[in-house]
């Protein structure tokens, strides 16, 4: 009796298209600009019940996740700024630290359901940091970059030479066929595989959202020049030539003997005391003293 009831239920939800225990919201993506409000709606089946526990939890842009509601109440760190109300949490105000995913969570003690609703604050992009070689020489890779660390959502970038935007594809475009840069409009990169003189030119960026006006960095001349390999002999052999003269030079003043020669020690003379001959060749008495040099 007890499952033919269930069952009953079961169909009767199916055909009316009303499912049961679910959580759901009427706008998954809130877009709020940086330190004004915004509201995050949750609202549960009725057969939740009207004492269910409703939490909701934030993951960051990095995956961490913390709670924002727990036991009824905002944590510590959205006291003052953040209320709950039935099937809405809402912000006083909202900075960039809060762009990430709130998931709000209802339970009974049988059944839990949850609702996902993501938070976008709109902040307008600052000027971008430009990393842009001033010189370098052809047949070299070469990587230009762009970044913005402020705005939100992450900005995209354009990059231009000369005042003169830079298709993503160049090979598309006649004026540009004869390039072979990359340009990745998401991350801000601009790279040159192999550098040639025509990559000569004047470099800047733009970073670009939906939240405020474009930003663009000073442009940087960058210039490509060819090896000069003429330059790199010609200086090898000038160093050659003098590293011979100073060889020359050394054996000349040695030769003429203006380099100092190494002193030759000589021996020290040593001396030999001998007693008195007992021959009587010496007189009594009388000691003589006799001395030798041993070479």
């Amino acid at each position: 009796m007890f499952i033919s009831g269930l069952v009953s239920v079961f169909l009767f939800f199916h055909a009316t298209g009303v499912e049961a225990f679910m959580v759901t919201t009427k706008n998954p993506n809130v877009r709020a600009k940086e330190n004004e409000g915004a509201d995050l709606y949750c609202t549960p089946s009725a057969d939740f019940g009207a004492d269910a526990r409703v939490e909701w939890k934030f993951r960051d842009m990095k995956g961490s996740t913390t709670y924002v509601i727990f036991d009824g109440k905002p944590t510590t760190l959205y006291e003052g700024r953040v209320t709950k109300f039935d099937g809405m949490l809402r912000f006083s105000k909202v900075t960039r630290k809060d762009n990430g995913q709130y998931q709000c969570e209802v339970s009974n003690k049988q059944y839990v359901g949850d609702v996902n609703v993501n938070l976008t604050v709109l902040v307008p992009p600052s000027v971008p940091m430009c990393k842009i070689p001033t010189s370098v020489t052809t047949g070299h890779r070469v990587l230009l970059s762009c970044h913005d660390a402020e705005g939100s959502p992450s900005p995209t970038y354009k990059w231009y030479k000369d005042k003169t935007p830079l298709p993503e594809n160049p090979s598309q475009f006649p004026a540009f066929k004869n390039y072979t840069y990359k340009i990745d409009p998401l991350n801000g990169n601009l790279e040159f595989p192999s550098t040639l003189v025509i990559d000569t030119g004047d470099y800047s960026c733009e970073a670009m959202n939906d939240a405020g006006p474009v930003q663009r960095c000073q442009a940087v001349r960058m210039e490509v020049r060819n090896i000069n390999t003429g330059g790199i002999v010609a200086g090898v052999i000038v160093a050659l030539l003098a590293l011979a003269l100073l060889c020359f030079g050394l054996w000349y003043a040695h030769r003429k003997g203006y380099m100092p020669k190494k002193s030759e020690s000589k021996p020290k003379p040593s001396v030999v005391y001998q007693p008195t001959s007992e021959s009587g060749d010496e007189e009594d008495g009388e000691f003589r003293q006799k001395s030798s040099f041993v070479v």
